[in-house]
């Protein structure tokens, strides 16, 4: 089978962009070639109709070239310190790869806790349990699931044998990585522009650096983003927590407390430079709820005038379980459907704020995409998650463009560990590839001619400029 665009060959130790794909000839499914950049001119392509045997070609090569705008991950710059170092945020190397949540859960399916306990795995050194989900999940078994073929597929672009059964091979290349330098060649590889950070403010850990250093989210290629989620998940233990730094607030949201809530929000957003405000919540989250006035005030009076006043929006990413299995620890939450209601809810009390908004169940995507329909306020982003697989990104974006046209944020990354950006990308431009080449040729069956200009837009709005346009990034 000939290669497709993103399986062009590449030698061991040279990895190619995902953008400089296009620079060179290959061949697609079908046996539809791209030719060479030096073949080609963007001259005069507005007055230039594709034909049809054009669009699959032209779809795959404009989406290696556009650069993406990573919206919502939890990789970290070098400030923050890196996984080699004790405490460092950065996490990168085939030992975080391997030992990422979605693969620890998976190795549980193979080895049960019956042959090795969850304490006896979480007792391993790093290297220990890296090994373990190796040796059971890619050498013993074929790797079959998205997340180990993520693994391959990173490897692979980096330059490295995935058919290597030594890990200490590819530890010994990932130490030789220095971790500047190497941002910038995952940036590259995954055609990235932007990677938007995740800075929770409850983590003592990483409070303690933006309160030690101002500048620490100062990393151009980084854009912070505050996350409290407890704010309306747990207020008791926040308004302790901000008494505790010097926050004159109450329980009973009394006094002072609207105002000083406010003023807590507003200097966090201020200090991190925050590209919008994140939050993840429970299916059963709602506006309004009876059951938890407190939330509901804080969010009428508080979260949304703060975010108001600075022109941020409010990320809501809803339908998590936490600790469904808290032994799996990272591993261990799960989903349910959420409550398109109250999404539309905020959208329309609150017309002036801005909501970007991704579901974990698959049972909320068509509402939401109703939801989409009839508030301008409110922009979707991504398949979260659990929905991060190609099945489901497919049918979900195929889904959004029959009922939103181009309106959406096709996808983000939700990586966890910056290698990750590579497979998650690649993988990405595929699946939307496909989709919009399919859209295209229905288009041509009604008689519209298509021009490159128009499919570069397209492109560009959905992996970049309706994020950047929307929440002003």
């Amino acid at each position: 089978m000939a290669p497709s665009l993103f399986d062009h060959h590449l030698s061991r130790r040279t990895a190619l962009s995902v953008a400089a794909l296009a620079a060179v000839g290959f061949n697609l499914p079908g046996g539809i070639r791209v030719a060479p950049a030096a073949d080609r001119s963007d001259a005069g392509t507005i007055s230039n109709v594709l034909k049809r045997d054009q669009i699959g070609a032209t779809v795959a090569r404009l989406l290696a070239k556009q650069p993406a705008t990573d919206l919502h991950t939890h990789c970290y710059s070098p400030r923050f310190a890196y996984s080699s170092k004790p405490g460092g945020l950065l996490l990168f190397g085939i030992d975080e790869l391997l030992t990422y949540h979605y693969l620890v859960a998976e190795v549980f399916r193979v080895v049960p806790p019956s042959q090795l306990s969850y304490e006896q795995f979480w007792s391993m050194t790093k290297p220990e349990q890296a090994n373990h989900i190796w040796k059971n999940l890619f050498v013993e078994r074929t790797p079959l699931s998205e997340a180990c073929r993520g693994v391959l597929t990173t490897l692979s672009r980096l330059g490295l044998d995935p058919n290597e059964k030594d890990l200490n091979r590819f530890r010994k290349w990932f130490a030789a990585q220095k971790p500047d330098a190497y941002i910038d060649k995952v940036m590259q590889l995954a055609n990235v522009d932007q990677i938007t950070m995740t800075n929770p403010v409850f983590d003592d850990v990483e409070r303690a650096m933006w309160e030690r250093d101002p500048d620490v989210g100062g990393d151009s290629r980084f854009k912070p983003v505050l996350r409290c989620d407890q704010l309306l998940t747990d207020w008791p233990w926040v308004a302790q927590k901000l008494v505790s730094w010097g926050y004159r607030v109450r329980v009973d949201l009394g006094g002072q407390t609207v105002d000083e809530v406010k003023r807590w929000l507003g200097s966090w957003l201020d200090r991190m430079k925050s590209a919008y405000l994140a939050m993840s919540l429970p299916p059963d989250w709602a506006y309004p709820n009876a059951n938890n006035p407190a939330a509901d005030r804080l969010t009428r009076d508080c979260l949304l005038p703060a975010l108001r006043e600075r022109g941020l929006s409010w990320a809501l990413m809803i339908g998590v379980n936490r600790g469904v299995n808290p032994a799996l620890r990272d591993g261990g939450d799960g989903g349910g459907r959420g409550d398109v209601q109250s999404v539309a809810n905020v959208c329309r009390d609150f017309p002036e704020n801005k909501f970007l908004v991704t579901m974990l169940s698959q049972e909320n995507q068509h509402e939401l995409c109703v939801a989409a329909r009839k508030f301008g306020n409110l922009m979707i982003f991504g398949c979260w998650w659990f929905l991060n697989n190609p099945s489901q990104i497919e049918a979900i974006t195929r889904m959004r463009i029959e009922m939103l046209g181009t309106t959406f944020v096709a996808q983000h990354s939700d990586a966890r560990i910056l290698d990750q950006l590579v497979y998650k990308w690649e993988h990405n431009r595929r699946i939307i590839g496909k989709v919009l080449t399919e859209e295209y040729l229905k288009l041509l069956e009604t008689g519209l001619s298509l021009h490159e200009h128009s499919i570069r837009q397209d492109v560009a709005r959905l992996l970049r400029e309706n994020y950047r346009n929307f929440a002003g990034a």
